[in-house]
C-alpha cells in the first residue's frame, strides 16, 4: 500500500512547513496544488521536494478533486495545510499501510483555536475520512463544507491518534473567514435550490445553534473561547441565510 498525500494551499507559509514535516514515513508521494500563493508557500514546499502544481481555484471541492487526479497512487491521504499528524496518528497510518481489508480510514481531528485545544462545542472528536482508496471515493458535499463521499460498499476502519488542526490564530481571522465562507455557502445553497425561511432560518436558527454549541455540546467547558466559538457559529448560520435571502430577493 503506497500513499499519495494531497494538499491544497493558498498563502500558507505559516502552516505548510509544519504539515509537511509531520508526514514522516507515511508519504510515498506528496502533491501540493496551490492557487498561485503570493507568499513563501512555494519556496517552503520546494525545500521538502514535493510535487508542486499551480492551478486556478474554482472551489474547495473542485480543487481537492483536481489534486486527487494528480495522485499517482490509489491510496490518498488528503490534508489541509493547517493540519499536522501526531506521532500516534502517523504510527497508526504506517500500520494501516500493511492492511488490505478496508477501503477507507476514519480519524479524529483536534482543533486549536487561538492557542487553545477545543474539546467541546461539537469540535471534538471531529471525525473525518481522510485516507481512502481513490478508486472508491472523492470529494463532495456543498462548498465550502466539503466531505469525502465513498461508494456504498466501502469498508471503513478507524485510526488512532489525532489530526491536529491549527485553525485560527485570532478571533478576527475567524470572523473574516465567516464572512467569506457564509457568502460561498449561500451561493452554493442557492444554486442547489435551497431557500431561506425568515422565521426558521434567520430568527430561530442562530439562537438554537448557540444553545446547541454552548449548552448541549458543553462549549462552556472550554471557557472564554468555547463561548466565542458558540457565538461565531451562530453568527455564521445567521449570515448564510441572510445572504441566501438576499439572493432570493434579487431573483424576484
Amino acid at each position: 500500500m503506497k500513499i499519495s498525500v494531497v494538499i491544497i494551499t493558498y498563502n500558507e507559509e505559516r502552516n505548510i512547513g509544519r504539515c509537511l514535516e509531520s508526514l514522516g514515513a507515511v508519504a510515498d508521494e506528496v502533491v501540493v496544488v496551490d492557487s498561485f500563493s503570493e507568499d513563501k508557500t512555494k519556496e517552503i514546499c520546494e525545500i521538502y521536494k514535493v510535487r508542486f502544481v499551480e492551478h486556478v481555484f474554482d472551489g474547495h471541492i473542485q480543487q481537492k478533486n483536481y489534486a486527487l487526479e494528480l495522485a499517482k497512487n490509489d491510496w490518498v491521504l488528503s490534508l489541509d495545510a493547517d493540519e499536522a499528524l501526531t506521532d500516534e496518528l502517523r504510527d497508526s497510518i504506517c500500520i494501516a499501510k500493511k492492511t488490505d481489508d478496508v477501503d477507507a480510514w476514519e480519524l479524529k481531528r483536534l482543533t486549536n483555536f487561538c492557542g487553545k485545544w477545543i474539546k467541546h462545542a461539537g469540535w471534538y472528536p471531529d471525525k473525518k475520512i481522510r485516507l481512502w482508496k481513490k478508486s472508491i471515493g472523492q470529494w463532495g458535499g456543498q462548498n465550502p463544507h466539503d466531505r469525502v463521499v465513498l461508494s456504498e460498499e466501502a469498508k471503513i476502519g478507524k485510526l488512532t491518534g489525532d489530526l491536529l488542526h491549527y485553525s485560527f490564530y485570532s478571533i478576527s481571522e475567524h470572523i473574516q473567514q465567516i464572512q467569506k465562507f457564509s457568502t460561498i455557502a449561500a451561493e452554493s445553497a442557492y444554486a442547489n435550490g435551497n431557500r431561506a425561511n425568515l422565521f426558521a432560518n434567520i430568527l430561530l436558527g442562530p439562537f438554537y445553534t448557540f444553545f446547541k454549541k454552548y449548552i448541549l455540546q458543553a462549549g462552556f467547558m472550554d471557557g472564554y473561547f468555547g463561548f466565542i466559538i458558540s457565538v461565531n457559529t451562530a453568527y455564521s448560520k445567521y449570515l448564510k441565510y441572510v445572504k441566501l435571502r438576499e439572493l432570493q430577493k434579487g431573483q424576484k
